[in-house]
């Protein structure tokens, strides 16, 4: 259940109703709610219904008020109280008869002094002005936050909180000592123009109002339904063998957790059937002493006084029996013999073939077994093809005759051959035709100088890079032939 505003948009997600645990509807939207299990039950004849109710405020601040004028109040109803000064706004969380039993557990009657008057029904004027000066709680904090550190005072204002007609605002803050903030009250009063209430909480008040999520993963037990804080002490760590680390132990408060104290008793109850933790007993080899116990298993742990590393784990009953013989001066077997008969092998009856429990069914190893299993399947398999292969294996006589049949094509003259001759002849017509430097002699094979440059082939690829040195001295005997062209009395001389 939750209020109207708190439903989900048009798209599907939820929009949230932004009041920060102060929603019309207390019925798990908002902080502290209480279920009415008499409300569908019936008065009996002559018995008139209980008169006051209880109003809720910004976060956990609760207060009892007297209904005199009789209004048909409900659950989420927004009312205008009695304040000190002015009025303020706050919503119906509780009518009935188990208002009655909140208020003897916090010991008020109808004509106590703290039980107020309910005005009347909030109008939407009432409402408008409640929510304006609720949209201003931020600010004035984040304000009040930048004077109490100019001014140099060690506290922290957790929480501001202002009345429902807008005349008074209360600071909430915390601090390890007491705080002179006479001029504090005086710039606040002059920077906000209301009247200025200052309220001293503990820290874990603080994180009641703020909220928050434990390392459980439920939101704090302070800002949902706990409303008095019991001390906690280290002992109750201690006695449900915890490990006394402040980090573990601590919650967001910074103090131990509340719970702590849930299970305590329960532990106390299991702890009376085991000996002290100071017991010892002696064995052959020297005293032993506890050094662990487990409640739930009833399981208890010993080592030997005289520098003994080892641990060895016995059940209740055989330490038992082991005190009441060092009780009457005996002695017992030593640790590690008294260990041995307590191995019993047990067989699972169950046994996971699929593996699916198994959290090692990822691994490596199981991969290359797999693999393993793959190779021989195919090794095995193998042979079989083999057989298949020579079954169908041609005779003698089959290959002969393919071989005869591989001659005669060899024999054969080929088409493409023939096409190709022409192409050869138009080859060396070319060759021909091309003049012939007087330098190098066709009918002799010139060995190859280094000056000398070869010519490249278009069909193969060149795969080195172009040396620019040889490139010029390809070039030299085209500029000689330029040359004699240009002066052709050089060769007659």
């Amino acid at each position: 259940m939750s209020c109207g505003s708190c439903g989900s948009s048009s798209s599907g997600l939820p929009k949230g109703c932004k009041n920060n645990g102060a929603c019309g509807v207390d019925t798990g939207c908002g902080k502290l709610p209480v279920f009415d299990w008499l409300s569908n039950m019936r008065l009996p004849n002559g018995q008139l219904a209980f008169n006051c109710v209880e109003v809720r405020f910004k976060n956990d601040r609760k207060q009892y008020y007297i209904n005199s004028h009789n209004l048909p109040l409900g659950i989420g109803d927004v009312v205008a109280v009695e304040a000190q000064s002015g009025h303020d706004i706050g919503v119906v969380t509780l009518t009935g008869e188990l208002v009655r039993i909140q208020m003897k557990k916090r010991k008020l009657t109808e004509n106590s002094e703290e039980v107020k008057k309910i005005y009347r029904k909030a109008n939407e004027k009432d409402i408008e002005t409640w929510q304006a000066f609720r949209a201003k709680e931020q600010e004035t904090k984040m304000r009040a936050r930048r004077i109490a550190v100019n001014l140099g005072l060690e506290m922290k204002i957790t929480d501001v909180e202002y009345q429902g007609d807008g005349t008074k605002a209360i600071f909430y803050y915390t601090a390890e000592g007491r705080v002179d903030f006479r001029e504090l009250i005086k710039q606040y009063a002059a920077a906000f123009s209301v009247r200025i209430e200052m309220k001293q909480i503990g820290y874990r008040q603080e994180a009641a109002k703020v909220g928050g999520i434990g390392s459980c993963g439920r939101e704090l037990c302070c800002s949902t339904w706990l409303t008095d804080f019991r001390s906690v002490n280290t002992a109750a760590a201690r006695y449900q063998q915890l490990s006394i680390n402040p980090q573990k132990l601590a919650g967001q408060c910074g103090k131990l957790k509340c719970c702590l104290n849930y299970e305590l008793d329960s532990y106390l109850d299991a702890l009376d059937e085991f000996p002290s933790m100071e017991t010892t007993f002696e064995t052959e080899k020297g005293t032993a002493g506890c050094m662990k116990i487990d409640v739930f298993k009833k399981e208890m742990w010993f080592a030997y006084t005289d520098g003994g590393f080892n641990w060895y784990k016995f059940s209740l009953d055989q330490i038992k029996d082991y005190i009441a013989i060092s009780k009457k001066g005996g002695k017992t077997a030593t640790l590690e013999d008294l260990e041995k008969d307590n191995i019993v092998e047990v067989k699972n009856d169950f046994v996971d073939v699929i593996e699916e429990n198994s959290l090692e069914r990822f691994e490596r190893k199981n991969r290359n077994r797999n693999k393993s299993r793959n190779r021989q399947d195919k090794q095995k398999q193998k042979p079989n093809t083999n057989l298949k292969s020579n079954n169908n294996r041609p005779e003698r006589n089959q290959k002969t005759e393919k071989a005869g049949d591989n001659k005669e094509k060899q024999n054969r003259p080929n088409r493409n051959r023939r096409t190709e001759k022409p192409k050869n002849e138009n080859r060396k017509t070319e060759q021909k035709n091309k003049p012939v430097n007087k330098q190098q002699n066709p009918t002799k094979k010139q060995p190859k100088n280094q000056n000398q440059e070869t010519k490249p082939n278009p069909n193969k690829p060149s795969s080195s890079k172009p040396n620019p040195n040889k490139q010029n001295q390809s070039r030299q005997p085209r500029n000689k032939k330029r040359n004699n062209r240009d002066n052709p009395n050089k060769d007659e001389n």
